[in-house]
């Protein structure tokens, strides 16, 4: 059985994004730091890699990063770090996660590496134990909204009172379609409500939640004519609020109970489990659950008239919070607080009938939450395609992915683009949502389903004009985007030239000029055919080459500047380019040497993961460290960017070829 150095569980609410790119991020801040890891993740089909008790057992350190119970019980005794998913998705983070866990452990030389800033008790918060149990329930709850909203909606395509019998529009596949959906909305609270308990005393503590929620959705029975407790009554439902109390509730219940039946005899354990517990806790449970059902009928009547009254301000009040709270943090909580509420207006929506005063505001309500959330990526998808060269490859990649995310009503995906600069890329994002927002509010758009992007644009009310509001949103989002890349490259560029060194200045001015010259990489220093073991082995060819072209006088040096290079951090890139530069006082002239490896050099860590086929290796004299090397690496860097020099370089075999390409990007 293989062992890890650190073991990690990764979930986030929905478990479509979040959980995984902690997951990557996670594996390659290990790699970085030459540690073994396994990483479970809790995703929205289920556990995967799932974490053995062997390999929980041998590890050093656990990590968890996680909105939702990963049942970090088995963990206990590991030195372990805990906190939210949305802290472990950059590979800095990761690694920051990783330190700490390792420190935990008691390690003096990782403890001292550990930065500062993040030494904060391991323990978890008070705030991240409550918000992990309410997202536990949350990521069990939307997929019944989801199947639920859509079933719902598609029933509306026969016709708005298509599942009424006696309207002339009726269906009966129609009828039937609406009939399941509206089961499945029906679960949301009692499932929101079981899933929060279960967070906090594991299986028992299911039953007690799903009655809270069914509580909380029929209140408290009162007959009509006597105006007393009667269980042929009827009573006033308080919502996902009355289901987010009544699981909490349902769940310390519980633990409350196990501390109280702790001194039975152990031979006594399977009757509490399906007796003793589901017993007294339903009881207790249910009785707070009515005894509350006026006061928090009272709380989910004020809150929805708060937020109509929020609308009465107008569409752009309104329109402002949905589209800000959206944008913040990309599915973070509170992104999911707006998504939510819209879900829960749908819900009453729905449950009014078309028509309503109430359907109408709830479905104009998630119509702007779901524009909200879909304008982020979008933004992303027009910044790399309109200002191309202002992104890396691995952005622009990313970018064109999210055309997809953001259609299908996924806004994780711009996550990535945010972290790099929080500032001004958060308010960027808020501001196109806000816009979408707004605008759909204005257009009188109704989404009767609660998620699907456009791929529910059939059953969407004045379809046409949300796209409309949607693309506003993006496009004035993304010309704002592609401004600060702008901004940022340019000022990039010229800093990179401005660098001068204080040390050998004549020796600088004598050798720049050479690395602007038009035969810089010369025919002979370019080879096409050859076959590498690993990186270490590509590196010490060209650093032998580099002697016998007069270019250093000693190999080993020269191999040594470029290990010293890699250990830094790699020289990978992209689609199998790497650009491994050596700077030593060894190498007597600034120099381009090019090795081809059509099979691919592996165990080159790249950003892709891809074996590297083209290594353009940069050897700048030790003088020249801040004006050739810079001017240098940031044109062959630039170069990389180009579709076509990348095409050229990789598809050539031809020598003359490679060094005219490379060459003319130099000048």
């Amino acid at each position: 059985m293989a062992k890890f150095d650190i073991i990690a569980a990764t979930g986030c609410p929905t478990g479509i994004a979040h959980t995984f790119m902690a997951k990557e991020a996670l594996e390659k801040a290990a790699a970085e730091r030459g540690l073994t890891i396994k990483v479970e993740t809790h995703g929205q089909v289920g556990v995967e890699n799932e974490l053995t008790k062997s390999e929980i057992a041998g590890a050093k350190a656990v990590v968890v990063a996680a909105d939702k119970d990963v049942q970090a019980e088995r963990f206990a005794g590991k030195p372990m770090v805990s906190v939210g998913v949305s802290k472990a998705l950059s590979v800095e983070a990761a690694g920051k996660l990783i330190d700490r866990a390792l420190a935990a452990k008691g390690d003096d030389t990782v403890a001292a590496a550990a930065d500062v800033e993040d030494e904060v008790e391991e323990k978890e918060s008070i705030g991240h134990v409550i918000y992990k149990h309410l997202m536990n329930g949350v990521s069990h709850m939307l997929v019944f909204v989801v199947a639920g909203g859509v079933l719902t909606a598609v029933s509306f395509l026969w016709g708005i009172t298509s599942f009424d019998s006696t309207a002339s529009d009726y269906n009966s596949f129609a009828a039937m379609l609406k009939i399941i959906g509206g089961i499945a909305m029906n679960l949301m609270v009692p499932v929101l409500s079981a899933y929060i308990a279960e967070s906090i005393g594991k299986r028992p503590a299911l039953v007690p939640g799903f009655v809270a929620g069914m509580i909380a959705i029929q209140g408290l029975p009162v007959n009509a004519e006597t105006g007393m407790i009667d269980a042929g009554g009827a009573g006033v439902g308080f919502g996902f609020l009355g289901g987010i109390v009544g699981g909490f509730l349902a769940g310390y219940v519980i633990l409350l109970l196990e501390k109280v039946f702790a001194g039975l005899p152990k031979n006594l354990d399977g009757l509490k489990a399906i007796f003793l517990y589901p017993l007294f806790s339903t009881a207790i449970v249910g009785l707070v659950m009515l005894g509350i059902s006026g006061p928090m009928a009272a709380i989910n009547t004020a809150m929805m008239d708060f937020l109509k009254g929020l609308s009465a301000s107008g569409a752009v009040v309104l329109g402002l919070a949905i589209g800000c709270m959206c944008a913040f943090d990309m599915g973070g909580p509170v992104n999911k607080a707006a998504y939510v509420t819209g879900t829960a207006m749908l819900t009453e929506a729905l449950a009014a009938g078309v028509g309503t005063d109430t359907y109408n505001f709830g479905t104009n309500f998630m119509a702007a939450v779901s524009a909200a959330c879909i304008v982020p990526p979008l933004i992303t998808t027009f910044a790399v395609v309109v200002g191309k060269k202002y992104f890396s490859q691995e952005d622009h990649d990313a970018g064109v992915v999210n055309l997809i995310l953001g259609c299908t009503h996924i806004t994780e995906g711009a996550i990535p683009f945010m972290t790099k600069n929080i500032w001004p890329v958060m308010p960027i994002m808020m501001l196109g949502s806000s816009i979408a927002s707004i605008l759909t509010i204005m257009f009188d758009v109704h989404d009767p389903a609660p998620h699907g992007g456009f791929l529910v644009l059939p059953v969407v009310e004045n379809g046409p004009l949300w796209v409309l509001a949607i693309l506003i949103g993006a496009v004035v989002g993304g010309i704002l985007f592609v401004a600060f890349k702008k901004y940022d490259f340019e000022k990039n560029q010229k800093a990179a030239p401005a660098a001068k060194p204080v040390e050998a200045p004549e020796a600088a001015a004598v050798e720049a000029p050479k690395a602007e010259a038009a035969d810089f990489v010369k025919v002979e220093n370019v080879f096409v055919a050859e076959d590498f073991a690993s990186r270490d082995e590509a590196l010490s060819f060209v650093s032998n080459q580099a002697v016998k072209a007069g270019i250093a006088s000693d190999a080993d040096a020269v191999m040594n500047a470029f290990l010293a290079r890699e250990a830094e951090g790699t020289t990978g890139m992209m689609e199998g380019f790497a650009i491994p530069h050596a700077k030593s006082d060894a190498i007597s002239e600034a120099a381009v040497i090019v090795v081809k490896d059509e099979s691919g050099v592996t165990g080159w860590d790249t950003m892709d993961g891809a074996p590297v086929n083209v290594a353009i290796a940069l050897l700048i004299p030790g003088a020249q460290a801040g004006t050739t090397h810079l001017k240098i690496l940031s044109k062959v860097a630039e170069a990389l960017m180009d579709e076509d020099f990348r095409a050229t370089v990789k598809g050539s075999t031809d020598a003359a070829e490679i060094a005219k390409t490379i060459n003319a990007r130099l000048v």
